[in-house]
């Protein structure tokens, strides 16, 4: 636990720092490397003889996305109405899919365990919509308001990292009926209902603080509601995924957190989701 949260106290500076600091350029490049570790690390799940060879697709698709979609100036980046929704509702889709195979698991498990072809599948539907709607709320408005698309990010960020706190601590001392206790046997139904209550209470607060704006109170809540829902549900798809490759942690480059795609889980589920209600309410 100790240097768990010495890591934290170490990486949440720089990442607020670069949310807020990079231009769009650097952050598009930084964020298409993360995304390319946590498609390396997604690679155990494939279970290939060579891991280089399982990446390939995914940095193909990775890099003809990149090339064909991104502009790096922000006002024809904001301008691709079209694609900007379907890869969104390609990822709510998926995210609503995957909470289901996680809900029936493991009698799920035998439609696509042994198919190498879904794995692939499923690591580019986890990780193309959470990278195409980061830079999405990133690019957003910031022609008139340079930090307003920072503070979106920032905001999906801390709602899930108070959600994932308040659920972990709550799960610890009062937490007694499990959740997916198949998947993940140490989260609880308690701790999750905390953890939602927690995010609810700060979101509320942190769009005061950083002037983002909903159409009513109750737009809001229900975004926040559906997204800190279906984060959990982003922890507990990596954990099945894992519990079938028998792997514990994605990585190692994380002291104490593991690998990126640990740190992250929760965040490729929230970030499509929140960012498609949020542009249609």
């Amino acid at each position: 636990m100790k240097q768990r949260i010495v890591t934290a106290l170490v990486l949440v500076p720089l990442v607020i720092l670069g949310i807020f600091v990079l231009p769009l350029f650097a952050f598009v490049t930084t964020l298409a490397i993360i995304t390319l570790v946590g498609f390396w690390e997604w690679t155990q799940f494939v279970e290939e003889e060579f891991r280089f060879i399982a990446l390939m697709p995914a940095v193909v698709i990775i890099s003809s996305f990149s090339f064909l979609l991104i502009s790096f100036d922000s006002v024809s980046f904001n301008a691709q109405l079209s694609v900007r929704y379907l890869v969104l509702a390609i990822g709510v889709i998926w995210w609503l899919a995957a909470s289901g195979l996680t809900v029936t698991y493991p009698h799920s498990s035998k439609f696509w365990q042994g198919s190498k072809i879904l794995h692939h599948l499923f690591g580019i539907l986890t990780l193309i919509p959470f990278f195409w709607s980061v830079l999405l709320l990133r690019a957003e408005s910031t022609e008139t308001s340079p930090y307003h698309g920072a503070k979106l990010v920032l905001f999906v960020c801390l709602i899930v990292w108070l959600v994932d706190s308040g659920a972990y601590f709550a799960g610890k001392s009062m937490g007694k009926r499990k959740m997916a206790p198949s998947v993940s046997p140490n989260k609880t139904i308690e701790g999750l209902l905390c953890g939602i209550i927690t995010a609810g209470i700060a979101s509320w607060f942190l769009a005061q603080w950083f002037e983002i704006e909903f159409s009513s109170p109750m737009s809001m809540m229900l975004i926040i509601l559906v997204t800190v829902v279906i984060s959990v549900f982003g922890d507990l798809v990596e954990s099945m995924f894992k519990r079938v490759s028998g792997i514990k942690d994605s990585g190692n480059m994380i002291p104490g957190h593991g690998g990126v795609l640990d740190r992250i889980d929760s965040l490729t589920a929230a970030f499509p989701v929140f960012t498609l209600l949020y542009f249609i309410f």
